[in-house]
């Protein structure tokens, strides 16, 4: 870890990282998470010559008279990390474009174990779920898929015995995962893993996500050319090298979201190394995040995930259950 004094003030102790989070998370004052009275609290502090001792960041509603702090209902309630090393955390998962792997983090935060580390990171990506579009993308929307996975690790045999049917060969995205994006160009994308690909499954997401009146951009697959046949549709031919033409003065092409791709999968082969499919989910929350506040700077990255944190509570029992 950096030595403090190369860190911002939040990063330094847990008091001011207490501090920080309750800013950014209660504008308004502190926000009883029992009644939801804002600024309606008072916040407990040691009596003069009392030897009683008081939790720090405990406040007392007015209202309901119950007792909270910053953490109740959000990523950070119930767990044993400090908070500052919490918020480091973030940091690092907002401003690493790639992503940072759970050792990784144990490593530079200093954290006791893995699986401490691991869950910290989950919980992170959890807050990182983005809201439902409120209004489907217009304008120039790109949609493909992809497969995650690595390569097969044992060779297939075609050799049959006499008499035995042959065997069926597995195809290239045998065991892989299928991952469906649509993106805006020059906006944001949505991502999902899907079981399989098919025009029957493709439609309803069309539907739901792009515009009648967008024009649509895909590659020549016959399944996304089905699914995408209501509305207006280009499509470049890969198989004929075609990546990119010019048609009535508009760039038909699919590299946005090609180049969207290439960052994932280098974070999953190079920093992650692999994703199961029970997780995948997860892990395309914080690409898509990561992906659509690109053009901020890192601190305003990391503020923005901090806002996400509250009522967004993650058990270590359901974070695939989750998705």
């Amino acid at each position: 870890m950096k030595k403090p004094g190369l860190l911002a003030p939040q990063f330094r102790d847990e008091d001011a990282a207490r501090e920080h989070i309750e800013k950014q998370r209660w504008p308004d004052g502190p926000e009883c998470p029992h009644c939801g009275l804002v600024n309606e609290a008072t916040k407990l502090e040691p009596r003069p010559g009392s030897n009683k001792a008081v939790r720090k960041g405990v406040w007392n509603c007015r209202g309901c008279r119950k007792q909270f702090t910053v953490t109740i209902g959000s990523i950070f309630e119930d767990s044993h990390i400090p908070l500052h090393k919490w918020l480091l955390a973030i940091h690092l998962m907002a401003s690493s474009k790639k992503g940072i792997s759970a050792h990784q983090l144990m490593r530079n935060l200093e954290i006791g174990s893995y699986r401490s580390a691991w869950f910290m990171a989950h919980r992170i990506r959890w807050a990182l779920t983005q809201e439902p579009i409120k209004e489907a993308l217009d304008g120039v929307v790109e949609m493909d898929e992809t497969y995650i996975g690595g390569k097969r690790r044992y060779t297939v045999s075609r050799a049959t015995k006499p008499g035995e049917r042959p065997r069926d060969f597995p195809g290239p995205f045998d065991q892989k995962a299928a991952v469906v994006s649509v993106l805006q160009r020059g906006g944001g994308v949505r991502s999902q893993y899907m079981e399989r690909v098919t025009a029957a499954n493709l439609r309803p997401i069309v539907e739901e996500m792009v515009a009648k009146d967008a024009h649509l951009m895909t590659d020549s697959s016959n399944v996304l050319a089905s699914a995408g046949s209501k509305r207006k549709h280009s499509h470049v031919n890969h198989r004929a090298k075609e990546y990119v033409r010019m048609e009535d003065g508009q760039c038909i092409t699919t590299n946005t979201i090609e180049g969207y791709f290439s960052i994932l999968k280098r974070g999953n082969y190079g920093v992650y190394h692999h994703w199961s499919k029970k997780y995948l989910g997860q892990y395309l929350r914080e690409f898509d995040w990561r992906y659509n506040v690109r053009r901020l700077p890192d601190m305003e990255r990391a503020v923005i995930a901090l806002k996400m944190t509250g009522g967004k509570r993650l058990m270590l029992r359901s974070p695939a259950q989750q998705n």
